[in-house]
């Protein structure tokens, strides 16, 4: 199964969420209009769903932190979550 990459990220506004397709100019995104809390798993796996994948099994979210100017660490950090996913597998009717 072709495993691929979601992304969620805030810098203190709301958060996007989006699967990383190399090659493509438009990637699937979903976006929360809030800044807090941070989307809870289950938020995560329905807004995965939303854009037809699912986490890959055995696959956990690992968080990471940037800012937009490495060498001036008073600017917003910016938060990162990764995990991997796959499309989702289509249901019977």
């Amino acid at each position: 199964m072709n495993t691929l990459t979601a992304q969620m990220s805030s810098d203190g506004g709301p958060w996007r969420l989006y699967v990383v397709l190399l090659g493509a100019s438009d990637w699937p995104t979903f976006r929360w209009e809030r800044s807090t809390p941070v989307p809870t798993p289950a938020e995560r796996r329905a807004a995965l769903a939303a854009l037809g994948y699912e986490v890959a099994p055995a696959a956990e979210w690992s968080w990471t932190e940037d800012t937009r100017d490495p060498d001036d660490d008073s600017t917003p950090t910016l938060l990162i979550a990764a995990v991997d996913v796959h499309p989702r597998e289509a249901v019977p009717a």
